[in-house]
């Protein structure tokens, strides 16, 4: 590392970089990371050299699209408590922290395999999340919605299971929605307030 900050990407290396990371997260969530840089280069109409100049290698990219997918529920997270009602902000955030969690196994196994610690690239994400997740349940418990014994220790512990229920489950939408439901109604307490 130079020390030197790294220059803004020009307008049209910018705009090629984000339909880059756009193109790869679609390809990657519907026919798995083993697509061929190539072919997310073609779908991005753009050729494999620019891809490369953005994203020297594969394991690279796949980061990068790791660390937006977190970056964007730590966004979209922070937004909730302004839109909605406390309980609902947090049962929102839940299932958006499940959907878009899925795959993340399978992208954090291949970094691994080429050496890359993804748990040191993700810390920041992971933890604006963290606090996000805190914040929400103190919210929701405070309005009756959720079960006053539950910490934040035990949430994360819910969510990585859910998660991982949820890859075992595939496509099957209507099992999907028995599992949130299951999980949203052991969260609640008994005559809880349902969101």
């Amino acid at each position: 590392m130079s020390g030197t900050p790294e220059r803004p990407l020009r307008a049209d290396a910018a705009r090629n970089r984000a339909r880059l990371l756009d193109t790869a997260t679609e390809v990657f969530a519907t026919r798995g990371i083993g697509v061929p840089t190539e072919e997310i280069a073609r779908a991005a109409g753009v050729g494999v050299g620019t891809l490369f100049r953005h994203f020297p290698t594969k394991e690279a990219l796949l980061e990068a699209v790791l660390v937006r997918k977190l970056e964007t529920i730590a966004v979209r997270a922070a937004q909730l408590p302004a839109e909605t009602a406390p309980a609902e902000a947090f049962f929102d955030c839940l299932r958006l922290v499940v959907e878009q969690s899925a795959g993340k196994t399978e992208f954090a196994q291949a970094l691994a395999a080429a050496g890359v610690d993804a748990h040191a690239t993700l810390r920041e994400a992971t933890t604006a999340i963290r606090a996000r997740l805190s914040e929400l349940l103190a919210g929701a418990q405070r309005a009756g919605a959720v079960r006053p014994d539950l910490g934040p220790p035990e949430l994360i512990a819910l969510l990585i299971g859910t998660t991982t229920a949820m890859e075992h489950l595939g496509d099957d939408a209507s099992a999907r929605e028995r599992v949130f439901a299951v999980l949203f109604d052991g969260l609640r307490p008994p005559g809880g307030i349902r969101a």
